[in-house]
């Protein structure tokens, strides 16, 4: 899994510190620091995937609620009591959301570019559309699971799967960063891309086109920020009010 992040608020200052987390197990400190230990579908019971991809169904219509995984049940063929099998109720529906989305990128996404920035730089931004764009059927309902997400007891695995994504994300988009850029650049995007989310779960423009030019314009100013602010410490320090921003986003207060 990716490092955590650690929110230290001090004073007037907020320190963001992204622990190097050990249980990665990466091969060796030169190799790429992506993490091949994601969660999949393939992390969830044959019973649990079919019900699940039976319920996704329903979420258009009853939204991430009981009545949509009671209908995924009964759709696989399963007796009402594998509700059990849930034993985080509809938040298991909306992880179940993130997951797959998140597995879809790897299968469908181009190869890498080269590792010029600019190159490596739009391939991000494609991916990350390419992201936004698979909540499509479902953005009318995302504020429920947005709401779900900032529960207490799911904020930690909320986070986690944020992380996961700008991990892929950054991975399939051929970054080979081992330095503290690797960090930074994942701090970053997570922001840029829980605020995307929410920027369109109220985007009413044609084929979401505010969204795209919001990403880009979020995009564009971290890109100059990047660019412009040589020390690690200066950076950080600005990409912690990013990361505050996308957690108030999703409903934490801080």
């Amino acid at each position: 899994m990716p490092p955590p992040i650690q929110v230290i608020m001090s004073g007037p200052r907020t320190i963001i510190n992204i622990r190097c987390a050990a249980a990665r197990r990466f091969p060796g400190l030169r190799q790429k620091y992506h993490s091949y230990e994601h969660d999949s579908p393939s992390s969830y019971t044959p019973e649990q995937d079919m019900i699940l991809a039976a319920a996704i169904n329903h979420v258009p219509a009853h939204g991430f609620t009981d009545t949509a995984l009671s209908s995924g049940i009964r759709d696989a063929g399963y007796p009402d009591v594998s509700a059990n099998l849930f034993p985080e109720g509809v938040f298991a529906l909306v992880k179940y959301h993130l997951v797959t989305q998140r597995s879809a990128l790897s299968r469908n996404a181009p190869a890498p570019p080269p590792t010029e920035s600019s190159t490596t730089l739009d391939m991000v931004r494609r991916l990350t559309l390419q992201r936004l764009h698979a909540n499509k059927p479902i953005i009318h309902r995302w504020q429920e699971a947005l709401a779900i997400l900032a529960m207490p007891k799911h904020i930690a695995t909320s986070l986690r799967e944020l992380a996961l994504l700008s991990d892929e994300i950054h991975f399939l988009a051929g970054d080979k960063s081992v330095d503290t850029s690797w960090y930074t650049k994942r701090a970053g995007l997570s922001a840029i891309y829980a605020n995307a989310e929410l920027f369109m779960t109220q985007d009413k423009s044609a084929n979401f086109k505010e969204t795209e030019e919001f990403l880009d314009r979020r995009l564009e100013s971290a890109q100059i920020l990047r660019n412009t602010i040589g020390d690690a410490g200066q950076w950080a320090g600005v990409q912690a009010m990013g990361v505050i921003s996308a957690l108030r986003s999703k409903g934490v207060r801080i």
